[in-house]
């Protein structure tokens, strides 16, 4: 599972995406918007601002805002700055490899060889959405949602 911190971060990405075009976006707002706690918001934002996702602004007009336009981020990339490696176990990892010390033979180790096939299905989802694909799945699932009638006596 992700963390909240995670799952606020996310939040705060598709947010900011939905406002793409409209200049810095102030942490109260976001925060007031998506029901984030402020201070728990401002240390999420300064991690991916330090990642390189993020720019903010200080001053009158100042806030946050994405570095990059919504279809050049993804998912994976936030998720690696929040969470870290995307591998269930360490020894699966891309990033941050470990052994582990009570596999006798990695080449065969049935764990390993699932939690790979984990591992690589993780990463081709979530690096193959960018947050234009949430925004565009958004939609059109609030599309589906209004071509309900919904009758009640």
């Amino acid at each position: 599972m992700i963390s909240k911190k995670t799952k606020y971060g996310l939040k705060a990405l598709i947010y900011l995406a939905q406002k793409y075009d409209q200049g810095p976006i102030l942490i109260a707002d976001l925060a007031r918007d998506e029901r984030i706690p402020k201070k728990f918001l401002e240390n999420i934002l300064l991690n991916l601002k330090n990642s390189g996702i993020l720019q903010s602004r200080k001053g009158r007009g100042g806030g946050y805002y994405l570095g990059r336009p919504p279809h050049k981020v993804t998912f994976g990339q936030a998720i690696r700055i929040m969470e870290g490696p995307l591998a269930p176990v360490p020894c699966v990892s891309e990033m941050a490899y470990a052994k582990c010390t009570e596999c006798g033979n990695e080449a065969t180790c049935g764990i390993r060889l699932v939690m790979k096939d984990v591992r690589d299905e993780m990463a081709r989802i979530l690096d193959g959405t960018t947050l234009a694909d949430v925004l565009k799945k958004m939609d059109e699932a609030e599309a589906r949602q209004e071509d309900v009638l919904d009758f009640c006596i």
